[in-house]
């Protein structure tokens, strides 16, 4: 096998390519890891996370990660950081063109995760990395004794919100909706926090600043009143979109974007596996991404020995 010739290749290395990694390795498949620019995907750039089995205390994003890769390098994962930019899955071997070079695989499995969804309103690209953030646990330290808001009403909304309390004067999050969507213990958590509260049924219109952001214009979806509140950060959890551009005409999607498998993380190209948020819209859980990771790597495994030669 030539240097660049691989059994198989991973491209993404969240917790479901790095799960996909440990069992692929585990059996001798020798893979590699395309990292891309980002180890560990979002869980990299999680505070805690409190409901992985095995850490009853939780563990924080990093220290995961970080127990993710070591496992998978034990066993003979090797992982490279480069990213992969196109792809031509039309024949076999594969062919995965990343920053470094070309790689060329028998099997590959995508776990390119998701990216954060933005607001898409006036001033949200102009202040971004000047007060406008999409990492609470990235960007927190910046807002010490400071007035953010955070936009969303989920499970990641409200952790990110309660670790931005640690330096943030005032947490306000502001949420389309009425109830929340968070589960039942994130939301009481935020609730109880004395520098949390709610503004309920309003949208981001505009963020304006000069140089750095110093107000949120805000909607009232059912009144219509728009006001501005004096603001030093808006921190936006508002969902992902797959990271799916690079497969488009190569691969199935869903009308949400994101990549079509059946119920063994095969896609509709035999060889070609997906696991993890690039392939799930529904779960979105660490150990649901790892769990399809380590079962794309099976297939794959199998379909190596049903097509060796």
């Amino acid at each position: 096998m030539s240097e660049n010739h691989h059994k198989v290749v991973i491209i993404g290395s969240g917790p479901a390519g790095l799960s996909a990694a440990l069992y692929a390795a585990r059996a001798e498949l020798e893979p590699i890891v395309l990292t891309g620019m980002e180890l560990g995907g979002q869980v990299s750039i999680t505070h805690i996370v409190e409901n992985y089995p095995g850490f009853p205390e939780g563990i924080s994003g990093p220290e995961l990660t970080d127990v993710f890769q070591k496992q998978a390098e034990r066993f003979g994962a090797k992982l490279v950081f480069d990213s992969a930019t196109e792809v031509d899955f039309s024949q076999r071997p594969f062919r995965i063109q990343g920053y470094s070079g070309e790689y060329f695989a028998d099997a590959v499995i995508i776990a390119t995760g998701a990216s954060p969804r933005h607001l898409n309103v006036p001033g949200e690209t102009e202040f971004t990395g000047r007060g406008v953030s999409y990492c609470g646990t990235c960007d927190g330290y910046f807002f010490k004794d400071k007035e953010v808001i955070v936009v969303g009403g989920g499970d990641s909304a409200l952790e990110e919100g309660s670790f931005l309390t640690r330096y943030a004067n005032s947490v306000t999050v502001v949420h389309r909706r009425d109830e929340l969507r968070a589960g039942p213990f994130t939301e009481a958590r935020a609730r109880e926090n004395p520098k949390i509260d709610f503004i309920w049924d309003t949208v981001v219109k505009e963020i304006v600043g000069n140089g750095q952001v110093k107000t949120a214009v805000l909607e009232n979806r059912k009144t219509g009143e728009v006001k501005d509140l004096s603001i030093d950060g808006v921190f936006i959890f508002i969902g992902h979109i797959p990271n799916t551009d690079m497969f488009k005409g190569q691969l199935e999607l869903d009308d949400q974007g994101y990549l079509k498998v059946n119920r063994y993380n095969h896609t509709n190209v035999p060889g070609v596996f997906a696991a993890g948020e690039v392939a799930d819209s529904h779960f979105r859980q660490v150990i649901t991404s790892a769990g399809m990771g380590a079962a794309a790597a099976m297939e794959a495994g199998r379909f190596l020995e049903e097509n060796e030669g």
